[in-house]
């Protein structure tokens, strides 16, 4: 049986949902950008050019609904599947675009370069309890216009994992369009075999600007997957309840759903988001609040419950440094982000409300992924009944260490860790030098990156690729990458 949680009665999911429905159609979305107003005119809604908002109506609601995919797969760079979004399989990504990264060494947060990003994506291929990458955090050292489109250019040169990702510009699509179509090969083999998810984000309350309904609009022209970040603050952006919250986060998540459907019905989608309570002593959005958590698993069920497969960023820290907070709040969010079924779960790596990435701590949440993975498998009989063999096996000799019931199930029941994670006992610890997590994991992450072996994508795919990141970084003034392949 595997283990869940919920925490919504399927009556208050009903009652949540009708009120999202109604904001759309009774108060509208504002949305900056013509082109989808003018979209979804095409299909019925009302367009109050003045005030920039469109009102929807029930059928566009309903036709968005019944045409978004109840589930989807993502496709490493050689075609291979390796992400199933559907159903309540649970599978863990990065947090992405954090702006600085934790110095190992200093134990303080700087701003990462293109050989921090080389070494992040190194690592990530051998992370087997994280499933995809993502664009992790922002390489300093380019020119900020094209600062998203190299983060993608460093993954799919130094990873074949598929990625989680984002445009931070209108402009930049083309260019991580044409990076895909050079590891596919052709528009159809994208749209076939998805490479990677883009994160597009509603501004609350209830907005769109010009350039995140834009990439809705491009993905789902390539059929390009994409994840919905609706970010309510509850007690600031968002009421101060969590169904007040759920209900706004509900209603701007619908509206993206809708644009990508109007666009290309069948889009790809994920019921996503990163919204978080808002903490009034700091003035801050702390991700490894157990409100926030609970906001996630909840908008979960109803993203579930609407037929879509979900998204949150859960299982990430707010603390500034790899230390007990950071390992608590991130396996809070891990446990209950896969006893709910969330079906991709953005965090590991991540510390400070989103903006610094570790990749000691990426090390350890690793191990917390394949913790809470384990989990999911339940507990099953595997000839445990009868029972009096197996202790009359274990009283005539003293252990059962090594019979034939010990070997053929000890990998499937116990969940062994790697060396980040201290199970020694305490004379064998202090023989191996006393070393802290913290050293623990560095060395890990150094040994992990020692071991990266090449992509291996044909030469030709990744020429094409050093082709078109180049051209483009020469346009803005950059003349030579400062990593390549």
């Amino acid at each position: 049986m595997r283990p869940t949680v919920r925490f919504l009665s399927a009556e208050l999911i009903k009652q949540i949902v009708d009120e999202a429905r109604e904001l759309l159609c009774t108060l509208g979305v504002e949305i900056h950008n013509p082109g989808v107003l003018e979209l979804l005119h095409g299909h019925g809604a009302r367009i109050d050019a003045a005030t920039q908002r469109a009102y929807f109506t029930p059928d566009i609601i309903d036709r968005s609904l019944k045409s978004a995919p109840h589930g989807f797969k993502l496709y490493d760079s050689l075609g291979t599947e390796a992400v199933d979004l559907s159903g309540d399989n649970t599978n863990f990504t990065p947090g992405s675009a954090a702006i600085t990264v934790l110095d190992h060494g200093a134990e303080r947060a700087r701003r990462p370069t293109a050989s921090d990003y080389v070494r992040y994506a190194k690592l990530m291929c051998q992370l087997p309890h994280i499933a995809s990458q993502s664009t992790a955090f922002v390489p300093q050292d380019v020119p900020e216009k094209i600062q998203d489109s190299y983060r993608l250019y460093l993954s799919l040169s130094y990873c074949e994992k598929p990625v989680v990702t984002g445009c931070f510009t209108i402009e930049a699509f083309e260019l991580m369009k044409d990076l895909q179509l050079a590891v596919r090969g052709s528009a159809e083999a994208l749209a076939q075999k998805p490479l990677t998810i883009f994160s597009c984000c509603p501004t609350a309350p209830i907005k769109w600007s010009d350039v995140t309904s834009q990439n809705v609009v491009d993905c789902a022209r390539f059929g390009i997957p994409v994840e919905y970040i609706s970010m309510p603050l509850s007690g600031f952006m968002g009421p101060v309840t969590m169904v007040g919250s759920l209900i706004q986060h509900t209603a701007e998540t619908l509206s993206g759903v809708a644009i990508s459907q109007l666009t290309r019905p069948g889009t790809p989608v994920l019921y996503g988001g990163s919204p978080a309570v808002f903490d009034i002593r700091y003035e801050t959005t702390p991700m490894g609040d157990i409100g926030t958590m609970m906001i996630d698993c909840a908008y979960n069920e109803i993203g579930k419950s609407l037929g879509l497969p979900t998204q949150a960023y859960i299982g990430l820290s707010d603390a500034k440094l790899l230390d007990a907070q950071a390992g608590f709040e991130t396996a809070t969010g891990a446990m209950l982000a896969a006893l709910s079924g969330i079906n991709n779960c953005s965090g590991p790596g991540m510390l400070d409300f989103e903006s610094c990435f570790s990749l000691e701590k990426l090390v350890l949440d690793n191990e917390i992924c394949g913790s809470a993975k384990h989990m999911l498998k339940g507990i099953t009989p595997k000839e445990d009944f009868p029972s009096r063999g197996h202790f009359e096996e274990m009283l005539s000799e003293g252990h059962l260490l090594i019979s034939k019931h010990t070997r053929r199930y000890i990998k499937q029941e116990h969940y062994v860790p790697g060396p980040t994670i201290d199970r020694a006992n305490k004379s064998r610890w202090a023989e191996e030098g006393c070393r802290t997590l913290g050293a623990r994991a560095h060395a890990e992450v150094e040994r992990l990156v020692a071991k990266h072996q090449p992509v291996r994508l044909a030469d030709a795919a990744k020429q094409e690729l050093t082709r078109l990141m180049a051209a483009v970084a020469h346009k803005h003034g950059l003349e030579r990458l400062p990593v390549s392949v």
